[in-house]
């Protein structure tokens, strides 16, 4: 386990689960959002955001957690490990305005300088319209995945902790045989 990919929609857990296993594996952890954004949000220019998340793909280890589906191939040609946080629409919308309405106005460690958190409608109506295209999307994906690689599909809060624990068990002993499917 040198290159953990892991997807899920908003509100699934990805940067909470990449900060943990960054933790526990002492890997660098890379959030999508400080590569594709600028101070206040702003996106950057194509050719900056890409030429920024093929440097970070490039680099020998890495826990890398976030969207941006046109990288996905070229992150999972570098990944040995592959991780759907695929948590219900009701889970995931209450943990986005709890995460909103905590943080509010406060900026995250996992995106860049400037970018408070507020609860913009736009963003709920997003993540509203696309559950089940952008939960598709990721299945279609993981469905792909070459069995070379570690795949693990989280289907809830359990799930993940199940998965957090064992890999802490692992490392421990010195075993990273995880069970998965």
């Amino acid at each position: 386990m040198q290159r953990v990919m892991i997807l899920g929609q908003p509100g699934a857990g990805k940067t909470t689960l990449a900060r943990r296993l960054g933790e526990l594996t002492f890997l660098p952890v890379i959030h999508i959002d400080r590569l594709i954004h600028g101070p206040g949000w702003a996106a950057l220019p194509a050719d900056e955001r890409d030429r920024r998340v093929a440097e970070a793909h490039a680099r020998a280890a890495w826990i890398f957690e976030g969207g941006l589906a046109a990288t996905w191939p070229e992150r999972l040609a570098r990944a040995d490990t592959v991780i759907w946080i695929d948590l219900p629409l009701p889970l995931r919308l209450w943990r986005i305005a709890r995460r909103r309405l905590q943080g509010h106005g406060q900026t995250r460690p996992d995106v860049p300088e400037n970018c408070p958190e507020r609860l913009r409608r736009e963003f709920l109506v997003w993540v509203w319209r696309t559950r089940a295209s952008g939960r598709a999307e990721i299945a279609r994906f993981f469905a792909g995945i070459p069995p070379s690689k570690d795949v693990y599909h989280l289907r809830s809060p359990r799930e993940v902790a199940r998965f957090e624990t064992a890999l802490a068990r692992a490392l421990a002993v010195g075993n990273l045989g995880i069970p998965h499917r």
